[in-house]
């Protein structure tokens, strides 16, 4: 019996058409297995490049674009274009089996054919070409055929291999953007990773090609899953596995292992299908987890999906993985011998500070000691006077000589008596309490653990984590980009029994945000000194984007209601080009910004919610810049980027009490702003009122 496969491409697409010709599409392709016995019936193309491709009638009008195996039943829709387009697109093209993935590929040979004419005469006048450095056999080896080596070798400049991106087969165009970008052929292969197929692939069959693309085509199985695949396509784009990061999720490890990489790499993508591939394992619980509740329950959504759509056992799968953000896990660790902790909110603890400030008669600012306390004396697990004399104090910027230190340790001293008398908790010493709990049991609650946004946990949450499973291989897996840090401090793996050395590995291809959307964005923080968790410092060098789209859209205002103003109209004009609700997204520095774009986008007639009391179906998603973690949308709006909100006055603390404090308070709102406007796939909008942020002074002027 036929079995339909979906092309992801056609899923992006799928949103942006009418409703009435999606509810027909979803109508005719649920019928799609009995089509040959209803009278539903895939027409031949005349003159056609590929025999194998058919037009399906969709309505008067539209027309889907069939690939049709000669030996098989499985059938993928490639297109739903208007009759003519629909023709012409499948007459100009020709399907084939990569040689090296055993994937399916589409070319434009049409246009290839009639574009080598005009690159070859202007090749004759370049002195040197694009790949001349590179063997043909090299190229071969790495899947090129015939007629794209052919190609390849007319190119002068990077701009014609980046127009071409829609004409070759994807698989062969990354491996010459990899070339073109720099990297070795050794190094591309490496990219490949995974994705390379052992032994003799045949080139006749599309049925195994297709199969073995689950990075380029998703199969269903019957009318329900093809209408739940096309009633949330952007969410089935989000969970697809590159073959570069499938190497990394498919891998053995003897113990640790971490993947970073910049925004869009698929670092989230590839902690989900981690999870999936260990808990079908059958070895035991997998832990996911984050660092907040709203990433967690993202995760969760994208996990559930992603074994319904692949897994042959969904149940049995989701059973044996918990998704449970760190403070959740370490408070549910500390009910269980303690009961409910007392914890200190901000103004508590600000006030207990003060106490102490007061009764040692110090000239110490509470908040300087506050951080001491979280980023030296927790971090390093100091317990007695000697050993804060002792401990490195890295990035606190301010010196302290053995007599300061001495004051400083008998503050914190009374501070952590004052804890223990009046039975006072943090969530810091919660993780710190419910690490002690665990590492003192011999049965551990997990078996795996899979950490996303890794870098904003901080040691105590890390020493829990480390306790939550016993030391094998494939017991921690950890994804995370210190340059999107906007909580947790400083942290050393090595230092929280977390070794990672030489089972590191870094994704540098962004799949999610254009190149025009990428490279702005990391104008913003090129150059800053960021560490990589392991003793060193990290670099975005290298990471690239092979999407192109339009550049970013910045509008500074005179007053906030202008600003609100111009908001309406960006997230209106989007809406009316066929972007979903859900698709569009509004982020903001500070929660009473968040409520006002609220209502500013409700007055306009565009329904809209705040992150904060959860995500609504068919409403805009407006949130601070903290939510934007780990959400990615279509359109983006990032609003109030002003030199009055950003960076925010009371999250920075001033730089003569606390010169390290300081430094990495602005650190983190520049990585704020970072995190949010990589958020976007296709469309950026940054707005400010008055005077713009300090931190777009380096990308104004690009």
């Amino acid at each position: 019996m036929p079995q339909l496969a979906i092309a992801k491409e056609f899923l992006a697409e799928y949103a942006a058409l009418e409703k009435p010709v999606r509810e027909r599409v979803t109508q005719v392709f649920a019928k799609f297995e009995q089509a040959t016995h209803t009278g539903l019936h895939l027409e031949k193309i005349n003159h056609a490049r590929d025999d194998r491709f058919r037009t399906i009638r969709v309505d008067q009008f539209w027309r889907g674009v069939v690939l049709a195996p000669r030996n098989g039943d499985t059938y993928t829709l490639m297109k739903v274009l208007p009759h003519d387009d629909a023709y012409a697109w499948a007459g100009r093209r020709r399907a084939s089996v990569n040689s090296v993935t055993g994937g399916i590929e589409v070319r434009d040979v049409d246009t290839i054919d009639s574009t080598l004419p005009h690159l070859e005469r202007v090749a004759e006048h370049v002195p040197t070409r694009l790949f001349e450095d590179v063997k043909d056999a090299d190229l071969r080896r790495l899947g090129v055929d015939e007629q794209t080596l052919g190609f390849a070798r007319t190119l002068t400049d990077v701009f014609q291999l980046e127009a071409a991106r829609g004409l070759l087969p994807a698989v062969q165009w990354e491996v010459l953007y990899g070339l073109a970008a720099g990297l070795t052929p050794e190094q591309v292969w490496e990219e490949m990773g995974a994705a390379i197929v052992e032994g003799e692939v045949d080139p006749e069959d599309l049925d195994a090609a297709v199969r073995r693309s689950p990075d380029r085509v998703l199969l269903v199985e019957g009318p329900e899953e093809l209408t739940a695949a096309l009633e949330s396509p952007f969410d089935l784009w989000r969970i697809y596995l590159h073959p570069a990061q499938r190497a990394v999720v498919e891998a053995s490890y003897g113990g640790p292992a971490r993947v970073s990489g910049g925004p869009g790499t698929g670092k989230t993508v590839v902690a989900l299908h981690r999870a999936q591939r260990l808990a079908e394992r059958g070895e035991g619980e997998v832990l996911l987890t984050t660092f907040t509740s709203t990433l967690a329950t993202a995760l969760e959504a994208q996990l559930r999906l992603l074994v319904e759509s692949r897994s042959e056992n969904p149940e049995e799968v989701l059973g044996r993985i918990r998704v449970e953000h760190v403070d959740r896990l370490a408070h549910r660790v500390f009910r269980e011998e303690h009961g409910q902790p007392d914890l200190l909110d901000p103004a508590r603890e600000r006030a207990l500070w003060q106490e102490v400030v007061a009764g040692l008669g110090v000239d110490l600012s509470p908040s300087f000691l506050a951080q001491e306390w979280r980023q030296v004396v927790l971090t390093r697990r100091v317990e007695d006077a000697q050993a804060y004399l002792e401990a490195k104090r890295t990035g606190r910027g301010r010196g302290l000589n053995a007599a300061r230190k001495a004051q400083v340790w008998q503050a914190v001293h009374s501070f952590r008596n004052l804890l223990g008398e009046r039975g006072l908790w943090t969530h810091e010493t919660v993780s710190e309490e419910a690490a002690r709990i665990l590492a003192g049991r011999a049965e551990k609650p997990f078996r795996h653990v899979v950490v996303d946004e890794a870098q904003d946990l901080h040691a105590g949450q890390w020493r829990l984590l480390r306790a939550a499973a016993a030391e094998a291989g494939d017991d921690l897996f950890v994804a995370g980009d210190t340059h999107q840090r906007v909580y947790g401090p400083k942290v050393s793996l090595a230092e929280v029994g977390v070794n990672i050395r030489g089972r590191s590995s870094k994704l540098r291809i962004n799949y999610r945000t254009t190149a025009q959307i990428l490279g702005w964005s990391l104008g913003l923080v090129l150059g800053e000194p960021v560490d990589d968790m392991d003793g060193g410092l990290d670099s975005i060098a290298g990471c690239r984007s092979e999407i192109r789209g339009e550049k970013p859209v910045l509008h500074g205002a005179a007053t906030w209601e202008a600003e609100l103003g111009y908001l309406k109209e960006t997230v209106g004009s989007w809406a009316e080009a066929g972007v979903l609700p859900d698709e569009i997204g509004v982020a903001a520095r500070s929660k009473r910004a968040v409520e006002q774009a609220v209502l500013a986008l409700e007055e306009a007639g565009l329904p809209a919610r705040s992150l904060a009391k959860g995500q609504a179906v068919g409403s805009v998603p407006v949130g601070t810049m903290h939510r934007m973690k780990g959400l990615e949308f279509r359109c983006l709006a990032v609003v109030g980027v002003g030199g009055e909100q950003l960076p925010a006055p009371r999250s920075v603390t001033p730089e003569e009490e606390d010169p390290g404090a300081h430094a990495r308070d602005l650190l983190r709102e520049r990585s704020l702003l970072f995190v949010a406007c990589t958020r976007a796939r296709e469309q950026l909008s940054v707005s400010w009122h008055r005077s713009p942020s300090p931190f777009l002074e380096a990308v104004l002027d690009r």
